[in-house]
C-alpha cells in the first residue's frame, strides 16, 4: 500500500498498518483514488474514508537524557537563577 501513499516516518508506517487492519486495502484504494492529484498524505485518506486514526505517544521514540544534556540544562538554571536574584525578581522552578 505504501506504493498509493505518502509514507515518512514510522509514524506513517504505523498508521497505514492501522488502517489497512480496521478498514482494509480495498477501503484505502477508493479513498486514495477520490483524493486530488498524486499520492495522498494519510490525513487525506483517513478523511477521505471518516476516521480518525490513533494518537502514537512521542515518548517511545524519545532518546534518553545524556550527561552532557544534563550538564546543560543546570548551567541554564544557574544563568536564570543568578539573572533574577540580581533583579529582585523570583524564579519559577524549571524542570
Amino acid at each position: 500500500m505504501e506504493h498509493l501513499v505518502r509514507v515518512y516516518n514510522e509514524k506513517d508506517r504505523r498508521t497505514l498498518e492501522w488502517l489497512r487492519k480496521h478498514v482494509g486495502d480495498a477501503t484505502i484504494a477508493a479513498a486514495v483514488k477520490r483524493c486530488a492529484g498524486g499520492k495522498p498524505f494519510l490525513s487525506s485518506v483517513c478523511r477521505q474514508i471518516g476516521v480518525r486514526p490513533p494518537e502514537y505517544l512521542a515518548s517511545a521514540s524519545r532518546p534518553a537524557p545524556t550527561a552532557t544534556g544534563e550538564e546543560a540544562l543546570a548551567t541554564i538554571r544557574g544563568i536564570l537563577a543568578a539573572k533574577a536574584l540580581a533583579t529582585g525578581g523570583t524564579l519559577a522552578r524549571i524542570h
